[in-house]
């Protein structure tokens, strides 16, 4: 019996055409339920073969490339499964479109805080990335928004942590490990995230020095810089937008304008300490790159297209010195150039953490720092 027929056996018609864009493989899966993802990776952990999952693949160019045996897609698993409006909380399967939820939730008034110009990004693929909005510097990066998370393991078990209660005070090590996990540990199959409400009226405030306006500003949303020029993202009253940009010194403008996305062959990030922003748009800036810099936050992502090799490097040296790193965003599998630079110290307890929830090793193997 084939491996096919035996996955049809267990996860009926979970069997599915190749994906457009994603990476050849021996053939591609898109499970309904939660069950059914389980069964398919207790196969694959079986016969070794190794899963890579997909959302939309809006960030497949993050982290070490590997060649997949089976791609296991979420489009099958699309569903707002419970939306709690009074208590600010919505449980969403992983196939959800960012855009979708988030149009949804606005007609309660309230957001998931996620990422304010996402593409076609998927809810489960903004988590499994650890990838957060602008708005950070206010309501802090997407972990400390996910409830709780059901997973399927790269061992085949249908496992649960957190709560679906904003003040639950126990069971957050399984969503905080999810975030920023890129798949290593299985496919998130659901997952509750906690909820704001939206602002009465937003408003920008041109910015001269975005490092005063961090001072300045009262709990900003953000301040951002561009090769275009900063400005301060803020929200309240007309009041409270009038004084802030009395303190800061800058012009209001109405409504939020974030800046689109980045767009190269090849795209990075400074991820540094939340002082050295500064810094790092002077290192990109002397590359000529265009960037993107989150001040207060720690975050510069910029178009490495045409830089050479050793010009990246002495830049990681420059970022890991002060204490941060340079990580690939976006980029050919033949760059030559690592995505994540020197692996963290706690390579060694990642290691064991992976081997807790993939034993065999299926589960995006060698996606993460130091080859996990």
């Amino acid at each position: 019996m084939t491996i096919q027929q035996l996955v049809s056996r267990v996860a009926r018609d979970a069997l599915s055409d190749p994906i457009d864009g994603a990476p050849p493989a021996e053939f591609t899966v898109t499970p309904t339920t939660g069950d059914q993802a389980a069964a398919v990776l207790r196969l694959a952990a079986e016969h070794r073969m190794r899963v890579l999952f997909w959302g939309a693949g809006t960030h497949q160019g993050m982290g070490h490339h590997f060649e997949p045996d089976i791609i296991m897609s979420a489009r099958g698993l699309d569903t707002v499964v419970d939306w709690q409006q009074e208590d600010l909380t919505v449980v969403v399967q992983p196939g959800v479109l960012v855009t979708d939820l988030e149009a949804q939730l606005q007609q309660g008034h309230q957001t998931a805080v996620l990422q304010e110009t996402p593409g076609e990004a998927t809810v489960g693929g903004t988590v499994a990335a650890g990838i957060s909005g602008w708005r950070r510097l206010r309501y802090g990066p997407t972990r400390d928004r996910l409830l709780e998370v059901r997973l399927a393991t790269g061992d085949g078990r249908l496992i649960r942590g957190g709560g679906r209660l904003v003040k639950n005070v126990t069971g957050y090590d399984l969503p905080r490990l999810a975030v920023g996990s890129f798949g290593s540990l299985g496919m998130i199959t659901e997952m509750c995230l906690k909820l704001w409400p939206l602002a009465t009226q937003q408003a920008m405030v041109t910015v001269t020095d975005p490092v005063a306006a961090i001072r300045s500003a009262y709990r900003p949303l953000a301040v951002i810089e561009t090769h275009d020029g900063a400005y301060a993202y803020l929200a309240g009253t007309s009041e409270e937008l009038e004084e802030q940009a009395r303190r800061i010194g800058g012009d209001l403008v109405a409504g939020h304008r974030w800046p689109e996305p980045l767009a190269g062959a090849v795209e990075m990030e400074l991820r540094l300490r939340p002082g050295d922003v500064a810094r790092g748009v002077t290192w990109v800036g002397d590359l000529g790159a265009e960037f993107q810099a989150a001040h207060g936050v720690g975050v510069v992502r910029f178009i490495a297209d045409g830089i050479d090799i050793a010009t990246l490097e002495r830049l990681r040296n420059n970022a890991e010195q002060a204490g941060g790193a340079l990580v690939v965003t976006k980029a050919p599998a033949d760059l030559g150039f690592d995505p994540w630079g020197t692996p963290p110290g706690s390579v060694a307890l990642q290691q064991r953490v992976k081997a807790a929830f993939d034993p065999v090793g299926i589960a995006n193997p060698g996606i993460l720092p130091g080859g996990i």
